[in-house]
């Protein structure tokens, strides 16, 4: 005996057809069990999954309750110009949360052989797509599937692994209410939330780029750690006029879409933090600028109004950064596996790994390859549609506020 009765309706989009379907149901005895609805370009598909329900209509035969109720959505199809199509399937067919996964595609543009990759990769996986959905088609296409079954750390590494091959970003999520819940998002600053380095800009003004240059590549050879490196091209700054600092900070470009991704982000509740190798004398004025929540950096020293070539206070490396992210989730009372980091260089590895979802925005492949999962688009705003937040939500959320 069939348990449930699958009715999808596609045709015209237009007002009150959904109405009208659902009226006509709404005269059995019958409750929803599970109810969609997609509208792409000017066309509808609607589906709905229905239960005889017993407490009105106990003993019941289903099978003559579904041929009348196929009867009669099938008349107002028709009456609508809309074709239908039934089946039937179990009575509650869905999955737990616990059990989906939610994948974010980011790809610019979007190929329908990479998808096509994509859901191929799913099916080898032995999972199911539940649902596929827009988020955004500006500044990039970004589709996300919801997935059950399959073994998901399985999945994670295959999806992984086909992202690469066909040059697109994918994020794979366990499903539940921390993905939309209240978020500590915490960025780093060089080459992350901004372009270019603080430390090369104030060395240009010093006039000692190519020394600053050196030393960085050394670091980045494995010959330094990153302490003695800062400490070295710190020195060379000695001398420097502070008023340098100033002008540096008022120079700062943005990376594209960073200021979208941080107002969106502060207007639906979520709290920001930067956490920098660099210095606050510059990432102040960030935090003045955007509205920051925290933020944690290196000071240089200065004295009579020039820098001495020395640091003040703790120094911000790798343990520092994850460091500061733990700290400022207790200060927001946010627990870790609802914090986001995103970094590009290998100093930033241990903060993604605290965090509940570590970013590897345009990184290094080392920070790619440990990070949850990598954007390669230059469109730091791109990181919403990793949380859920489509193009939509950003549109809806500045025009609320009228700016």
């Amino acid at each position: 005996m069939d348990t449930s009765l699958l009715v999808t309706v596609t045709g015209e989009d237009r007002p009150g057809v959904s109405a009208r379907l659902l009226t006509t149901l709404g005269a059995f005895p019958l409750t929803i069990v599970d109810l969609e609805q997609v509208v792409i370009g000017d066309r509808l598909v609607l589906g709905a999954q229905l239960a005889v329900d017993e407490r009105v209509a106990p003993g019941v035969r289903h099978d003559r309750l579904f041929a009348e109720a196929r009867e009669e959505i099938s008349k107002t199809a028709a009456d609508l110009g809309l074709d239908v199509e039934f089946g039937d399937g179990a009575a509650d067919s869905r999955v737990p949360i616990a059990e989906r996964l939610h994948v974010t595609l980011l790809a610019d543009p979007l190929r329908p052989a990479a998808l096509g990759a994509i859901t191929s990769c799913v099916a080898r996986g032995d999972a199911n797509i539940d649902r596929i959905e827009r988020l955004a088609n500006y500044p990039v296409t970004a589709i996300e599937l919801t997935i059950s079954g399959g073994d998901h750390e399985q999945l994670r590494a295959e999806l992984a692994t086909e992202a690469s091959t066909q040059a697109i970003d994918v994020a794979v999520q366990s499903s539940g209410l921390h993905r939309r819940a209240k978020h500590l998002i915490v960025m780093d600053v060089d080459s992350t939330l901004i372009q270019g380095e603080v430390i090369e800009l104030l060395a240009e003004h010093a006039g000692c780029l190519d020394q600053v240059a050196e030393v960085t590549e050394q670091a980045m050879r494995g010959e330094l750690d990153f302490e003695e490196s800062l400490r070295r091209r710190v020195a060379l700054l000695k001398g420097l006029d502070a008023t340098a600092l100033h002008e540096v900070s008022q120079k700062l470009v943005l990376a594209p879409g960073a200021r979208t991704l941080v107002r969106t982000l502060k207007r639906l509740g979520y709290e920001c933090a930067i956490v920098s190798g660099g210095f606050t004398q510059v990432t102040d004025a960030l935090v003045t600028d955007l509205g920051l929540d925290y933020a944690a950096a290196n000071t240089l020293e200065v004295v009579d109004g020039k820098l001495t070539g020395e640091l003040v206070g703790p120094i911000i490396d790798r343990p520092g950064k994850a460091a500061a992210l733990r700290r400022f989730a207790a200060e927001a009372g946010v627990p870790l596996n609802r914090t986001v980091a995103i970094g590009d260089g290998a100093n930033d590895l241990d903060m993604l790994a605290a965090a509940g979802l570590g970013v590897a925005y345009n990184a290094k492949p080392v920070v790619r390859e440990a990070a949850d999962t990598s954007v390669s688009v230059p469109y730091l705003d791109t990181i919403v549609f990793l949380l859920g937040i489509s193009r939509e939500e950003i549109e809806d959320a500045d025009g609320n506020t009228g700016q």
